[in-house]
């Protein structure tokens, strides 16, 4: 199905779409971040604000039933007040629910927690700004109520949110600090995976310094400039520095079955009613130590 916009509509796509097909708001969601919806052959966010002539393929989709439960499971709380939350996600979590795989994530934990969440993200994503990677561990902003996340999400949209990165990756980068300024979408051949692409792809930019060297690694600081999918592990992988560990995109035998060593270590945003800058960070999970360890004996 294809639906033509004759005006500029000034409306998320999100809420035009739920009113033209008569589809819940958390349906349309789920389609979206799946592609089922694009706009002019392009993937969008949730928040994209219509235009005119802009050309929305609805692609057919088959809905899985699916409930979020609250459990418990611990949380390691960095910060909370009654706005925001700063997490420090642990490896292995995913960060919300999908079809198939609706325990165990950040979400059920959050529900178990709190009550007091946002719900501008739908029904599976209560709070969630931002995520990363199941496999990679670290900080993440958690909105409370709505107001707080629409202020922390357009920071995010507007890179005014500091996201810094530790990763160690495969091979000895000889710069001291480098900028990989390269678009990323879909990957043509694996719709499952990211690449750097010209086609249907979005500006992605990573800043990266060299914190240490090792034989056959290179201990690395990242800060993202945007926040493009697998960001991070399509870049390094795209300069033939893959992420040691990386079971997607690492193109090496893995050390173990841990996951990747990449740890988002500090984040800092404009705090959503007091304006106030604030900054975290967190030290390195023992996972990412231990294989850290194997190379610390191989130090240049």
């Amino acid at each position: 199905m294809e639906i033509v916009v004759s005006e500029d509509k000034n409306i998320r796509i999100d809420t035009y779409l739920s009113n033209e097909l008569d589809y819940s708001r958390s349906k349309i969601s789920k389609m979206i971040s799946d592609e089922t919806i694009l706009v002019n052959g392009k993937s969008v966010k949730n928040s994209y604000s219509l235009k005119k002539d802009d050309v929305i393929t609805v692609g057919e989709y088959v809905e899985e039933e699916m409930n979020v439960e609250p459990e418990n499971i611990p949380l390691d709380i960095v910060y909370e007040d009654e706005d925001v939350m700063v997490v420090n996600k642990p490896n292995g979590m995913v960060v919300h629910p999908a079809v198939g795989n609706n325990h165990g994530t950040l979400v059920n934990a959050l529900l178990y927690y709190s009550k007091n969440l946002s719900n501008i993200n739908g029904e599976f994503r209560p709070g969630i700004v931002h995520r990363i990677d199941a496999y990679t561990t670290g900080l993440l902003m958690v909105a409370k109520n709505n107001k707080s996340h629409e202020i922390l999400a357009k920071e995010l949209s507007k890179k005014e949110t500091t996201r810094r990165y530790i990763a160690l990756v495969w091979g000895v980068i000889k710069e001291d600090t480098a900028t990989i300024d390269a678009p990323i979408g879909r990957d043509n051949n694996d719709r499952k995976k990211m690449a750097v692409t010209s086609i249907n792809s979005k500006d992605a930019i990573t800043h990266l310094k060299v914190l240490k060297r090792f034989k056959d690694a290179t201990l690395i600081e990242l800060q993202l400039e945007t926040g493009r999918t697998h960001q991070i592990r399509v870049h390094m992988n795209y300069i033939n520095h893959p992420v040691v560990n990386d079971p997607v995109y690492g193109r090496r035998k893995l050390i173990d079955d841990s996951g990747q060593c990449l740890h988002a270590f500090q984040i800092g945003f404009n705090h959503p009613t007091t304006n106030k800058y604030m900054e975290f960070k967190c030290e390195l999970p023992e996972c990412f130590k231990n294989i850290l360890s194997i190379f610390e004996e191989e130090s240049i």
